[in-house]
């Protein structure tokens, strides 16, 4: 479907830094690169506007979200809130299997370069699918789809801010976080492990400050 494949289009040029924050989405450019009817662009970002990624402007138009939008403040406050309240759930209610899941996602995690040289100084989109996918494993024991569903959301709106604290913390050490979260959820220590999921997204939204 042509509309399915401008958004994907669109929201990855975003994701991948292609615009500046702030920058205007304006359709009628956007149809003419893609060579596309406006009725498909426009429809392509509004579902980059769902997915947090950019913003319907009154009587401006669509743009990317400013850098400093209070907007990545309050995600990371409901991340911090939630996702160590499920990482509890999985610890508690998940089998072996939920734990082969977060060994093998970390496993491929931390085999991933973080940066491609075909893709500048932006993370990579391997890294970047690597690491949804751990922090998808760890909670996905919980159980519920409802809770999931909601930590889907919050990744997604949440996914481009992080990109941009990680090009202002170049020095993180990543590894190391993303290690003891596999190392305290598998050894059921669930008070270890929600105090390292809050501090491991508290260091993100401390980038964009």
């Amino acid at each position: 479907m042509l509309s399915e494949q401008v958004y994907a289009q669109l929201r990855d040029a975003i994701l991948r830094g292609d615009y500046a924050p702030g920058d205007a989405l304006k359709p009628q450019d956007l149809a003419k690169e893609r060579d596309v009817s406006l009725a498909v662009v426009r429809e392509a970002l509004v579902r980059v506007v769902g997915d947090g990624l950019a913003d319907r402007l009154p009587n401006r138009g669509f743009a990317v979200p400013e850098f400093s939008d209070r907007r990545w403040q309050e995600i990371a406050e409901a991340r911090r809130t939630i996702e160590p309240v499920v990482l509890r759930m999985a610890i508690a209610r998940g089998d072996v299997e939920w734990e082969a899941r977060v060994r093998a996602t970390h496993h491929r995690l931390a085999r991933t370069p973080p940066f491609a040289a075909e893709e500048g100084e932006h993370l990579s989109a391997a890294w970047s699918e690597a690491h949804r996918a751990f922090h998808r494993a760890l909670l996905d024991g919980c159980g519920n789809p409802v809770l999931l569903e909601t930590f889907d959301r919050m990744w997604t709106a949440s996914e481009l801010a992080r990109r941009w604290s990680a090009q202002r913390t170049p020095g993180r050490d990543h590894l190391g976080e993303h290690r003891l979260l596999e190392e305290v959820a598998l050894a059921r220590d669930a008070d270890a492990a929600a105090e390292a999921l809050a501090r491991h997204l508290t260091l993100t939204a401390a980038g964009l400050t």
